[in-house]
């Protein structure tokens, strides 16, 4: 999630708890989301597979530039995001990039949308956790009069993803890229430690994605190949910035 452009990449914006995540990765041609890859990234995958992930969670003591913004503290989102890389000198850096992003908030969405470019939509929301092992977690939102979500509970032992692993490669992306609406792109920094997951079972997914991303790609968004859950942690988001090269790996 971006939340804002300061200058400085390096300053600290967003502090908060990324909780409860459910991640539904689905399997999706490339040429599917080239229209969708900001200018000086490339499609990153893994084993050669592309993937869009559909990924609920909770937002806790969210606090803007360290301070708790009224009513805004505690919230749901939902997302629909893809992945890519950039090289910068030595450094790759692998990040995600939003299709779709659901809140409940009106001001998140419309600050996000009209000031950042990001594309997001405010919604009625609901979720429901059961901490009680094994975890299960469900997120719901209605759009155009319909209610449609997803959920999961948590089955087998848990784990920390290894390296070069299906679950590393969802979980591990700590940068974010954004398109802007003249074109550029600007980039931010997310730190938080390694997640433990959980694969899921009783997995239910929205019978249709077409109203977050459109027909040709919400069409083939209909099993997902990867489920987990994810414990979560606190986070920090740092301030975007422009990206003003535009090397990226090949």
């Amino acid at each position: 999630m971006a939340c804002g452009f300061i200058p400085s990449g390096s300053q600290l914006f967003l502090t908060a708890q990324w909780r409860h995540l459910v991640m539904l990765s689905y399997e999706v041609d490339a040429a599917l989301l080239h229209p969708y890859v900001p200018r000086g990234t490339v499609l990153d995958s893994w084993q050669g597979s592309t993937f869009v992930s559909l990924v609920g969670f909770r937002f806790l003591n969210t606090r803007l530039l360290g301070v708790p913004i009224p009513m805004h503290r505690n919230f749901e989102e939902v997302n629909l995001r893809f992945y890519v890389r950039r090289v910068v000198g030595s450094e790759v850096r692998r990040a995600v990039v939003f299709l779709r992003e659901v809140v409940p908030r009106r001001a998140i969405a419309a600050v996000a949308r009209l000031v950042y470019n990001e594309p997001y939509i405010a919604v009625p929301m609901r979720s429901t956790v059961d901490p009680t092992p094994p975890l299960s977690v469900a997120y719901r939102w209605r759009l155009k009069g319909s209610w449609s979500g997803c959920a999961a509970r948590a089955t087998g032992p848990s784990m920390v993803a290894e390296p070069e692993t299906l679950e590393a490669f969802i979980t591990e992306h700590f940068w974010g890229y954004t398109r802007q609406r003249d074109g550029g792109t600007i980039e931010y920094r997310v730190e938080h430690p390694r997640w433990t997951v959980w694969r899921a079972a009783d997995v239910q997914v929205p019978a249709d994605l077409t109203d977050l991303c459109g027909r040709e790609l919400g069409s083939v968004l209909v099993s997902p190949r990867s489920a987990l859950i994810a414990d979560g942690s606190p986070v920090t988001v740092f301030s975007p910035q422009r990206v003003v090269s535009w090397e990226a790996a090949a």
